[in-house]
């Protein structure tokens, strides 16, 4: 079994960077490992399957009516973001939007947030450098807030699954060490965001809005990445009791690293666990959300970021990676002392 479940690991941490229609398939390929991982893990059976087909209704339907509210919404949305950056000091309006986008995100979605991200990015005439670093950052809270609900992104919804805890339990968990970073984040998005050249000022550009059947689609994605999410955090339940509730919570923060080059909700799937201590869970989410910020693989809102924005991998780690390490080190310090 054990042998079984670790090929599968392998497939699942692997295969989409190798090979191309993995990556262009993602959730259905992530479905048929969930698959696989629940019948070689000897967990599989009509109870699963039920849990794992309901767990994602409340998150795809979230993402799917924000999708539509956004796309409705999208002109008079653009008009408000271009008039308030106009009122409103422009290092302030970017440290409040970097902090707001974090805080809605756990209601919105990660995936809405980051449009809207991607929104007002377009709509000012920031310098590259500059607006890599502004969409890095509010990544990084918007990847850290989502978290706080089970609609928010699919990492929440898997844990909240896999614990079977109530809808705010995050909130009590984790809550004051996110809040705190949103903050931190809008702070440092205040130091190191320079205004725009003031000759050519803060421009409106007009971005592709989402057609209908796209909207569908990526509702329909994310319920099925979730459920196989669900039926892999099944499978690997019980070499994950066997091998990892033993590992000290703070040496599993920082194998959670590796969460900067894979999705951290098939990371949250294959580690926690319902037997897990407070503190073990709340360093495993920790070192999870803040390294699924510093590069582009590492979480949902980074891929749509970098992809309608085209910034590449190399100008996302030459920033994110020095800030997730500094994220990373202070939090570590936190919950030590703590």
């Amino acid at each position: 079994m054990i042998i079984g479940l670790l090929v599968i690991l392998i497939f699942v941490l692997f295969l989409p960077f190798s090979v191309r229609v993995v990556e262009k398939n993602l959730e259905l390929f992530l479905f048929v490992m969930g698959l696989l991982a629940a019948v070689v893990g000897g967990v599989f059976s009509s109870q699963l399957f039920i849990r794992a087909a309901v767990d994602p209704i409340k998150i795809t339907l979230a993402v799917f009516i924000a999708g539509l509210l956004f796309k409705w919404f999208h002109t008079p949305l653009q008009k408000s973001i271009v008039g308030l950056s106009r009122r409103i000091p422009f290092r302030l309006f970017i440290g409040l939007v970097v902090i707001i986008l974090g805080l809605i995100s756990s209601i919105i979605t990660a995936i809405i947030a980051a449009l809207v991200l991607v929104l007002v990015a377009s709509s000012l005439r920031l310098e590259r450098a500059s607006m890599i670093r502004f969409v890095i950052i509010a990544c990084f809270s918007i990847g850290m807030g989502a978290a706080l609900t089970p609609i928010g992104e699919p990492l929440s919804t898997i844990a909240i699954s896999k614990l079977n805890e109530e809808f705010f339990f995050l909130i009590s968990l984790i809550g004051p060490q996110i809040f705190a970073a949103l903050l931190l984040f809008g702070l440092l998005a205040t130091l190191v965001v320079e205004p725009p050249n003031r000759k050519k000022g803060m421009v409106e550009k007009e971005s592709n809005l989402e057609t209908y059947e796209e909207i569908l689609v990526r509702a329909l994605k994310i319920y099925f990445f979730v459920m196989g999410l669900t039926l892999l955090g099944a499978g690997f339940e019980p070499m994950i009791n066997r091998y990892f509730i033993g590992l000290d919570p703070l040496l599993l923060y920082w194998l959670n690293m590796i969460s900067a080059i894979l999705d951290n909700a098939t990371l949250a799937a294959a580690e926690i666990s319902p037997a897990m201590d407070h503190f073990t869970i709340q360093s495993i989410l920790l070192g999870l959300l803040i390294s699924g910020g510093m590069l582009i693989p590492g979480n949902i809102p980074n891929i749509i970021a970098a992809g309608k924005l085209e910034i590449t991998s190399k100008e996302w780690a030459k920033f994110g990676v020095p800030m997730g390490l500094c994220v990373m080190m202070g939090y570590f310090i936190i919950i030590y002392l703590m």
